[in-house]
């Protein structure tokens, strides 16, 4: 029996635990070799901030496994501290988040979960167009290049313009009125909004970003 005991331990990841922990959290400066995973691909010479103005956010979080993981975010440095207490709401909310650590969004494009669905801060790159103008760009800084802006859930929480969306695992999302785990509630909205940011699921018009928190609402 003590044999068993050791083995289904062994199997239990350490990021993830089932025992509720307190949430913590920790806010630290991007290492070196965080740094150079995020040249070239996430960041490059020109964009709007300097890998010195960002900052890692490492905060508890459920997940879909119902399990307590450790996730992180790059965010920009005038925004870790303030967004502590936000994600201690969704601590306590329950609020399911499936990828988040630095390796899901910035390590080898081999090792990326291949659903896709992950919780996302920083990226040097333009904002997306609406599908219902198509295009891969629009000719101005994301928020998420500031480092001001975190998407949840994109699958759950998909980008989506006159009915359609850029990716297809999020179309049976598109129904907002059949919530469903993993989907942005009116009480994660107010996570957010207590610090006074805004939810792309607002927008007026046709196009709506579900996934999308951000200093602006932009």
């Amino acid at each position: 029996m003590l044999a068993l005991l050791v083995v289904l331990v062994a199997l239990v990841p350490l990021s993830a635990t089932a025992t509720p922990q307190p949430f913590h959290s920790s806010i630290r400066p991007l290492s070196t070799h965080m740094q150079a995973q995020l040249e070239g691909r996430f960041w490059h010479s020109g964009c709007p901030v300097e890998l010195s103005q960002l900052r890692v956010l490492r905060v508890l979080h459920v997940g879909f496994d119902g399990r307590t993981h450790t996730g992180e975010l790059v965010v920009n440095q005038d925004v870790a501290r303030p967004l502590v207490p936000v994600f201690r709401q969704l601590y306590a909310l329950g609020f399911p988040m499936r990828h988040m650590r630095f390796a899901d969004a910035y390590g080898p494009a081999s090792a990326h979960p291949k659903d896709g669905d992950i919780s996302g801060s920083f990226e040097c790159r333009e904002a997306v167009p609406s599908p219902c103008t198509g295009g891969t760009g629009t000719g101005t800084w994301s928020n998420r290049a500031y480092g001001h802006a975190i998407d949840l859930n994109p699958v759950e929480n998909p980008y989506v313009g006159c009915g359609m969306s850029h990716d297809p695992a999020g179309r049976k999302y598109l129904d907002r009125s059949r919530l469903r785990r993993g989907m942005v509630t009116p009480a994660v909205v107010r996570a957010f909004g207590s610090i006074g940011w805004g939810w792309g699921g607002a927008w007026s018009g046709s196009t709506k970003d579900y996934m999308h928190f951000s200093v602006n609402g932009h």
